[in-house]
């Protein structure tokens, strides 16, 4: 039937366009719902499984393709790699084999990476297959969130919008834990919805389970899109006040256990037992949430990192603008105009529906999502890195499909006066944004250029035809200016998601994607790669990071150049080459000593065991600030035979690391071969 609405378009259009029988009731009391799969259901139009098949396909190629240039963090690699060599090791998320201290986060990710190492082996693909399986699952599991309330249309779009995003693509393209974070924190937003939708309880226990396992993958970052998740439920869930309210309760008591179980077995077994806590200033888990891992990120004070500054050579400035700068607007920018201005329309259309409306709580949830991650990240002063921010990806990208379908029914169904600018509008702002953000990085290659050119011709087709078509009364019109806008918002980021996915990434620490804009510095690695260690010599050098650390990492007997330390680990380390020839030095005079050698930082440590293979202690974790190792702590190692070699300089500052400097050079042997090398035996101790 071709009824006329007010704005004289055809009803057909908007039918075709997006198909009446995708419209999710308003309420569904859980027990009828059949769960769809991922892939579509029997009534979906049959262009809909295709075109999700064909994203999942272009996801798995942007973030597997070429995984052999793919480095990885040499940070995590380590510690992957004790763990298969180690279950000790594996459990606390130990840097070496030795289990001397652990890195500075909870161990989560490292299992996931650790298992798949112990099945397939250790080396690069192996560690970075995980990272490919959650990110194709959170683009399906994106679809699929959508999809239920907003239609096939809207779920493909959002879907093909978080694989598109730049950042998403560069750091699951390694192994940082950010990947698995998001995947965790997209599943409890699947039972939450779930949880609002039939009001019952089990859904938002699993919802707080979710949210606890990515807590032990990421710490507080998990906790970003909790104010969302208990404001959504407690308004939209179907069920009465009290009920809501008991089922918050249990759930948050689910969320506490699935949290903090870790962390109370770890703090509860004595310290002599168990690595020291990497980034904490007391030896406790506990400190490194509150602190390192938590206010720290936030206020930019923590006494184990306040050294550390406001991160600024990494993501820019703190400030409502710096996700617009030159080092974040590439990475995720692209498309937050046009997911601004469909929340505040989608909101404002779904206004009078009831309390229990699903579409309303789905916009909400994606709403929160997207502005506390927002501000978070925006105003966070303590140390930040630009791929955090694929946590916010997922509330972009459900925005963008989400305000698609929502702003082009209005645009055609609604008058004139109030609608009929708003879709037209936020294409153009998107567009706009989009030639600005290529043109920053103009001259950086021919794929930039054409991205550049495609964006502004069907940015104004888009816009001329949305008009055109509306106030002509131009049906496919509409619908061809709608494909334009599509893709006048998804060219620029895919032009850099293919620059991502094709470029050969050598920066695991802080990985970026498109053209270097200053945002790219590696936070600290050194040589090693996601490379199974060789245990064999070469040229290359192993060193720790300066002010601003090297760029990349050199494979496992290759050459890298050296640098030196900050001199912050107190003159462990600091200034002195570690070189392959040292390694291969130390393996053979090793004699028997659990750890190969003593080292200022994690980043040198890493290194060290990624080459050799064997247990290497970090003393002052990743700054060379903690006070993970004490002299006492050296003399009863020294003294058992479990280490023999340390790497000091004269650079070091501190009262501990000083002291221990001191005792050793008094004490120990200088190895004449290697600058800063010392030897320790039993007898030294006396």
């Amino acid at each position: 039937m071709n009824e006329t609405n007010a704005g004289g378009v055809r009803r057909r259009s908007v039918e075709t366009m997006v198909p009446v029988h995708n419209e999710a009731p308003v309420q569904d009391d859980g027990p009828r719902h059949r769960a769809e799969p991922p892939a579509g259901a029997p009534e979906d139009p049959r262009w809909a499984r295709p075109a999700l098949w064909a994203i999942l396909l272009l996801a798995t190629a942007l973030y597997a393709w070429n995984l052999s240039s793919v480095t990885g963090n040499t940070f995590y690699n380590a510690a992957v790699y004790s763990g298969t060599k180690s279950w000790k090791a594996f459990f606390f998320g130990a840097l070496d084999a030795g289990s001397f201290i652990t890195v500075d986060k909870p161990p989560f990710a490292l299992w996931v990476m650790g298992l798949s190492a112990r099945v397939f082996g250790y080396g690069t693909w192996q560690l970075t297959l995980p990272m490919v399986a959650v990110g194709v699952g959170s683009v399906a599991l994106l679809y699929r969130l959508v999809k239920r309330d907003f239609g096939v249309v809207a779920a493909t779009i959002a879907a093909l919008a978080l694989t598109l995003t730049p950042i998403t693509v560069a750091i699951t393209r390694d192994t940082n834990p950010d990947p698995i974070l998001v995947f965790l924190m997209l599943l409890g937003a699947a039972a939450l919805l779930k949880a609002v939708r039939t009001g019952r309880l089990m859904p938002l226990v699993w919802s707080g389970v979710a949210i606890g396992f990515a807590f032990n993958t990421k710490m507080m970052q998990a906790y970003v899109v909790l104010p969302v998740f208990f404001l959504v439920y407690l308004w939209a869930a179907n069920a009465s006040l009290g009920r809501r309210i008991r089922n918050l309760a249990v759930g948050t008591v689910a969320l506490v256990v699935s949290s903090a179980w870790w962390m109370v077995v770890v703090d509860l077994i004595p310290a002599s037992s168990r690595p020291y806590i990497g980034g904490s200033t007391d030896n406790t888990v506990w400190d490194l949430v509150i602190g390192y891992n938590g206010f720290g990120r936030i206020f930019g004070a923590s006494s184990s990192v306040g050294s550390q500054g406001n991160g600024a050579s990494f993501g820019g400035d703190a400030g409502l603008y710096r996700m617009f700068n030159e080092i974040m607007g590439g990475q995720i920018s692209w498309l937050i105009p046009f997911a601004l201005i469909a929340l505040i329309g989608g909101l404002v259309l779904r206004g009078r529906a009831p309390r229990t409306d699903a579409k309303r709580a789905a916009l909400m949830l994606w709403g929160g999502w997207f502005v506390l991650h927002y501000l978070t990240f925006a105003l966070a002063e303590g140390t930040f890195h630009p791929y955090y921010v694929t946590a916010m990806a997922p509330g972009i990208a459900a925005l963008a499909g989400i305000g698609a379908v929502l702003l082009y029914r209005a645009f055609v169904e609604g008058s004139a006066a109030k609608w009929g600018w708003v879709l037209p509008g936020a294409v153009a702002a998107s567009a706009v944004w989009a030639v600005v953000l290529l043109q920053r990085v103009s001259g950086s290659g021919t794929l930039y250029t054409v991205a550049e050119v495609v964006v502004g011709v069907a940015g104004a087709v888009a816009v001329l035809g949305l008009l055109i078509g509306r106030f002509a009364k131009r049906r496919r019109l509409i619908g061809l200016a709608s494909l334009a806008a599509l893709v006048a918002l998804l060219a620029g980021p895919a032009a850099y998601s293919v620059s991502a996915a094709t470029t050969a990434n050598t920066n695991g620490t802080n990985p970026t994607a498109g053209p270097n804009t200053g945002g790219g510095m590696d936070g600290g690695g050194g040589m090693g790669g996601g490379q199974r260690p060789s245990g064999t010599g070469g040229s290359g050098s192993t060193g720790q990071s300066t002010g601003q650390p090297p760029s990349g990492n050199a494979p496992s007997g290759s050459s890298s150049s050296s640098t030196n330390s900050s001199g912050k680990g107190g003159g462990m380390g600091g200034g002195t080459q570690v070189t392959s020839e040292m390694i291969t030095y130390l393996k053979k005079n090793q004699d028997g000593a659990t750890w190969l050698v003593a080292v200022a930082t994690d980043q040198t440590a890493s290194s060290i065991i990624l080459e050799s293979g064997e247990p290497v202690i970090s003393m002052g974790g990743w700054s060379g600030s903690d006070e993970a190792m004490t002299l006492a702590k050296l003399k009863s190692l020294v003294k058992a035979g479990k280490l023999h070699y340390i790497v000091i300089s004269d650079s070091g500052q501190g009262s501990t690391n000083s002291e221990i400097s001191t005792w050793v050079k008094k004490n120990g042997t200088a190895v004449s071969d290697y600058s800063g090398l010392y030897r320790l035996d039993a007898s030294d101790v006396g």
